[in-house]
């Protein structure tokens, strides 16, 4: 017979029950001591020891090859050196420990459903603990120029120099502290000392004109002579001067999952795994990547059945120019035949509420047809004729396996939709270009096909006569009029729309850099008005940036912070003095974790690429929480309570992220149905932990209640 408790005692263990399952996830996971692991027949788990004791906030990895792709899945173990791996396919795994302090431990052979105790190896030496670090302590040792040797010849300040080595030029490509970047490989060459081996450096591969063109900027010489002391005291042995701390707290709650996919001659700029304004769009589907210069190959990974594929993406013209065209200069990895081979530059993907893949892509050569130019009766081009754009707009249909190839007057680089009757999918140019925000009415375009009708283009017009609608203007060059508008002449890189009031928001990249805001009105060619921002001090160099569900714009900077603007705060919002400047107090500035360069004092050397918010709770730290992208540290940031949390990705080293998507695949599976989407952004996989055999990674992040949590 079933023994029955008192209603008193039966009360007091659900009350008990309740008050564990709501407790934070570091005190619940805390208040279990037992040495015992659970495992079900799909996960490996066990206990992390090294001859000191158990070792917490340490990664176990699982890797196999058994299935169509290799796949690898990571958690961290917890305060008592325990760990869980949660349902992991069928197939044999290699296991292994990797943490701060350690160096690799043996990899050990285990299948699913076994309990795997591991032997954690002691770093021998600070050398071999130090390899194991991310980017950003390797990149941190580099000397700047002090403040107070500014200007410089062709650069005023020390922060217009930072800029241009972190994500407003060097750094929004690959990260300068990995293997690959603090070394000089000796496949390069021989050479009478380092600056000349970096001058020969810089002149590798395809990407040799963005490479001289951004050295330039910096003075060549002076910057050579700082990057060649660099190497030079890696190569003697110089180590960072900080340590990167262990995951702590709910940052051992995180669960990574890679699959390969793409080949180890390509890079992947962004990946989309649904609806930006529904996550619940396309659950438990495939996942879609854009790849910018290096292929017109599109990766496709199912994780259904772990299967990567590649769709080719066309042109309309056979004529399109292609990335194997580019200058070129042979490359100490790949040597002298260009590796990169696209036409259609695909760089930006965005999925809409049938399924369908949205690109930013080439899709014809430059030069605009004439409906885009001077004397059309095109409605934009009235206002702003274009002569010419370098990437235009596609869609993928996965039902049927079509590309709908859409031919712009504007260039395009990113590309977010409205929540507007019309669908309306707005773009940036990115860096450079007209000085224009272009549009496509999608459901004109649906309805009609009317690729001429369908888009549309806007100048950033500013209200300096201040009185609430756009009138006549006056050029960028010109001074304000009392009794006109003013036009700036800015090229927005991300774009973003706000849910609270349909206002397209945009960084510009630069120093200090700004944001923009435009209002786009009944007829945006007509009445769309904007609002400019500049970065105030400490902050500088905006790149990627979203806005949140109240307006409220987020923004990942050069100076190592993440920024946040509220518009609600500003004193001033058009006028004759709303030109930029107007509004500091409108910023908030939260520093990224991680040491900075040592001539530096503000901020952080953490160079994030983008920022992204997550409206709809999609990893479970809430709605409307900001992730930024650890680029220099193997690692995504979110902003919780006013504090960054650091999720990172430690193998393979060197993950570089350059943003996030988040899915809801079942709302009713708890922290199972929910996860984040990321993918390997570096143009140069081949610096990285595994060199040329690397291929891209498909990464999906997760967040347990605890570090067991099944």
């Amino acid at each position: 017979m079933r023994a029955r408790w008192p209603i008193h005692i039966a009360l007091v263990a659900v009350t008990v029950a309740i008050f564990f399952a709501l407790q934070p996830v570091e005190v619940s996971s805390q208040q279990n001591t037992a040495s015992v692991v659970t495992i079900g027949d799909s996960d490996i788990g066990g206990v992390v020891t090294t001859t000191k004791g158990p070792e917490a906030g340490v990664w176990v990895i699982a890797e196999t090859t058994d299935l169509p792709t290799k796949f690898a899945k990571i958690v961290v173990t917890d305060d008592q050196g325990r760990y869980l791996i949660p349902e992991l396919p069928k197939g044999n795994y290699n296991v292994w420990v990797r943490g701060y302090g350690l160096i690799d431990s043996p990899k050990v052979n285990a299948t699913p459903g076994k309990a795997v105790n591991l032997k954690a190896v002691i770093a021998p030496t600070p050398a071999q603990a130090a390899e194991y670090y991310p980017a950003l302590y390797w990149f941190s040792l580099l000397r700047v120029p002090e403040s107070s040797e500014f200007p410089l010849q062709k650069i005023k300040s020390q922060g217009e120099w930072l800029n241009i080595i972190k994500t407003g030029a060097c750094q929004s490509c690959h990260a300068l502290g990995t293997k690959g970047m603090r070394t000089i490989p000796k496949e390069l060459g021989t050479f009478p000392n380092s600056v000349e081996a970096w001058r020969r450096r810089l002149q590798s591969g395809g990407a040799l004109a963005l490479m001289t063109r951004d050295i330039t900027r910096l003075d060549t010489e002076i910057a050579l002579k700082y990057f060649a002391d660099w190497t030079d005291r890696v190569a003697r042995g110089e180590l960072p001067f900080a340590k990167p701390e262990r995951p702590q707290g709910i940052e051992r709650n995180f669960v990574i999952t890679l699959w390969d996919w793409s080949r180890p001659t390509a890079y992947l700029h962004d990946e989309v795994s649904t609806d930006r304004r529904n996550p619940r769009v396309n659950a438990n589907g495939k996942i879609y990547a854009s790849t910018e210069d290096s292929t017109d190959l599109i990766p496709v990974l199912d994780p259904k059945t772990h299967t990567a594929a590649e769709v080719l993406h066309p042109v309309r013209d056979p004529n399109t120019p292609s990335s194997k065209n580019s200058p070129f200069g042979a490359s100490p990895y790949w040597g002298a035949e260009p590796i990169w081979d696209s036409k259609t530059l695909d760089h930006n993907p965005m999925m809409d509420e049938k399924g369908r893949i949205w690109f930013t892509s080439r899709v014809r050569p430059r030069e605009n047809p004439e409906v885009c130019k001077h004397g059309s009766a095109h409605p934009s081009a009235k206002v702003l004729p274009i002569e010419e754009a370098d990437r235009h707009l596609s869609m993928y249909d996965p039902a049927t396996g079509k590309f709908t190839l859409i031919s712009t007057c504007f260039q395009t680089h990113h590309l977010n939709f409205g929540e507007d009757a019309n669908q309306t999918l707005w773009t940036s140019t990115g860096i450079g270009g007209p000085g224009v925000l272009g549009w496509l009415n999608r459901k004109m375009f649906e309805e009609t096909g009317d690729e001429v009708k369908s888009q549309g283009w806007t100048p950033f017009i500013i209200d300096t006569n201040g009185n609430g609608k756009r009138d006549a203007f006056v050029g960028p060059d010109q001074p304000v009029d009392p009794s006109k508008d003013k036009r700036v002449l800015v090229n927005i890189y991300a774009v973003s729309v706000s849910p609270s009031d349909g206002a397209v928001w945009g960084t510009v990249v630069g120093y200090p850099g700004a944001i923009v805001r435009l209002q786009p009105g009944p007829n945006p060619t007509e009445t769309a008005l904007s609002e400019i921002y500049e970065v105030a001090a400490p902050g500088f160099g905006p790149r990627g940036g979203d806005v949140d569900s109240n307006g409220v714009y987020w923004t990942s900077l050069a100076s190592g912070h993440l920024g946040s603007f509220d518009r609600r705060k500003c004193k001033v919002l058009n006028g004759p003095t709303a030109t930029g400047a107007h509004c500091p107090e409108g910023w908030t500035f939260y520093r990224f974790p991680g040491p900075q360069l040592r001539d530096v004092k503000d901020g952080s050397a953490e160079a994030s690429y983008y920022t992204w918010i997550d409206r709809f709770d999609t990893f479970g730290l809430g709605r409307n929480v900001p992730i930024a992208m650890g680029n220099l540290s193997d690692s995504i940031y979110a902003l919780v309570n006013g504090k960054l949390i650091t999720f990172r990705i430690p193998y393979p080293s060197g993950f570089f992220p350059k943003n996030v998507d988040g899915r809801i695949d079942d709302p009713n599976a708890g922290w199972k149905g929910k996860s984040l989407w990321s993918t390997s952004g570096t143009r140069t996989m081949f610096h990285l932990e595994g060199g040329k055999t690397n291929r891209p990674k498909a990464a999906r992040f997760q967040l347990r209640p605890n570090p067991l949590a099944r």
